[in-house]
């Protein structure tokens, strides 16, 4: 593709994980990708070690939300880089405990940051951002094995991302005819800083240390370990390709082999 024909990508929660990897991913494959968090300096620091890597990436603060944050990100994006061709929903937050005991705050900000915030940001670069008047297009949400099966002591990340898999299956049908294809990639368990943070909840709730809580859940992978950020932004970029213009309202997993559904 010449510079004329590169396409462009805005990806949320972009400066840790799997969203800084599909940044990376896609920015070397000829893409220009605005990146979104909530931290300035977490975002100012992540574009510029990207550009230092020779790649042409920008960004601005998002907190997904807040739907006047989502408008001004999307629009800085299109400023900045033209319409955008590919939409990688990825932030999200953790969020579980004994259900009984889960108040109305943890349970609302879960499905907010979750699951609305895909909403939102789809919405809004259908029509800001320009895809609906294309006739290609990527819709890619960063969902979970947990939005196939029931994690325990996961009531509200379950449902959120159940409810990503389900907005990514309609809106797949519903733009098919239009050359937009949307799909849901599902990790397992990946090695980021959430997963840290998840590790140290669960042996809270067990009373046990980190060490064996990371031991159990390798025990129940088939391949043994933890998939990496760089293995599911692999499937990130498959999506966004032309290659993959016939994979539409999917939900596909990258777990070593722990959902096989």
């Amino acid at each position: 593709m010449s510079q004329q024909d590169q396409r462009v990508a805005v990806i949320t929660g972009a400066t840790s994980g799997i969203g800084l990897a599909a940044a990376r991913l896609l920015a070397s494959q000829n893409h220009k990708v605005f990146i979104g968090a909530r931290n300035a300096d977490n975002v100012a620091a992540t574009v510029k070690e990207l550009q230092n890597e020779g790649l042409d990436v920008d960004g601005t603060t998002l907190d997904v939300r807040s739907a006047d944050s989502v408008h001004a990100f999307v629009q800085a994006a299109v400023d900045r880089f033209g319409t955008i061709d590919v939409l990688v929903n990825n932030a999200g937050r953790s969020g579980g405990g004994v259900t009984a005991d889960i108040d109305d705050e943890l349970w609302h900000d879960v499905i907010d940051t979750n699951l609305n915030s895909v909403f939102r940001m789809t919405r809004e670069v259908l029509n800001t951002g320009g895809m609906r008047h294309k006739n290609r297009g990527r819709i890619i949400n960063i969902a979970s094995t947990a939005g196939k099966q029931g994690v325990v002591l996961g009531a509200p990340y379950s449902a959120s991302k159940h409810g990503v898999v389900g907005f990514t299956k309609a809106l797949g049908n519903e733009l098919a005819p239009t050359g937009i294809t949307v799909n849901a990639v599902c990790p397992g368990y990946v090695e980021t800083p959430m997963a840290q943070r998840v590790r140290q909840g669960y042996a809270s709730a067990y009373d046990t240390s980190e060490d064996a809580i990371l031991q159990k859940f390798q025990s129940k992978i088939p391949l043994g370990r933890y998939s990496t950020p760089e293995e599911v932004a692999g499937l990130v970029g498959y999506l966004a390709s032309d290659t993959a213009a016939s994979i539409t309202s999917q939900a596909l997993n990258v777990c070593g082999g722990l959902g096989n559904f």
